[in-house]
């Protein structure tokens, strides 16, 4: 049965099992909902780090949660962007292989994140946490220290000719890692295609 999903608390792929009475941690906010907002929170640093800015959605019926912008100027474009569907696990030895990420999607989601005629690139990425939120982060003097990681991978390479059923997996290269070099090397691609390819 695929995951369900940790944005707006809707039955969507996403996270790892239904909410129950352990799910409040220590009396505060329910299990998905820190996973939504650290998967969240972890994009906006990389990309702020890289120069980049984060354009939020009030819905996301187009099946994407965030737009990423970059304020530089490229070959091609000016301020390139792209859509980013957010998704989060705490169950990494279920979907991690030895060279990619299989990632189960609900048939609905993965059609709408993988229509050829987008006019903004697509992109689908899966935030890695340990099962022990205390062992998310770590703030010392000598630093912060987050024991998660993003695997990424365009929608455009998701994409299937063939019918799919009720639901399909994806494979997330584990090269594929969100930092700020490959986030700047979309940008670039982006950036300086030719022939109005966005």
């Amino acid at each position: 049965m695929p995951p369900r999903s940790t944005h707006g608390g809707r039955d969507l792929p996403g996270t790892d099992d239904p909410l129950g009475p352990d799910d409040l941690v220590d009396g505060q906010l329910p299990m998905t909902a820190r996973q939504e907002h650290f998967s969240i929170a972890f994009t906006r640093m990389i990309t702020y780090e890289a120069g980049c800015s984060i354009k939020t959605h009030e819905v996301d019926y187009e099946g994407v949660d965030i737009t990423l912008v970059s304020s530089a100027s490229y070959l091609t474009y000016y301020g390139p962007q792209f859509e980013l569907q957010l998704k989060c696990t705490t169950q990494a030895s279920r979907y991690l292989k030895d060279d990619h990420m299989a990632w189960p999607m609900k048939a609905k989601p993965f059609r709408k994140l993988t229509q050829p005629n987008r006019y903004l690139r697509a992109y689908l990425g899966v935030l890695v946490l340990p099962r022990e939120p205390k062992s998310w982060l770590s703030v010392t003097e000598d630093g912060l220290l987050t024991e998660s990681c993003m695997y990424w991978e365009s929608a455009d390479k998701l994409r299937v000719d063939d019918e799919i059923g009720d639901s399909h997996t994806v494979h997330l290269p584990r090269r594929n890692l969100f930092v700020r070099e490959q986030l700047l090397g979309i940008m670039n691609e982006i950036g300086d295609a030719e022939g109005g390819l966005r």
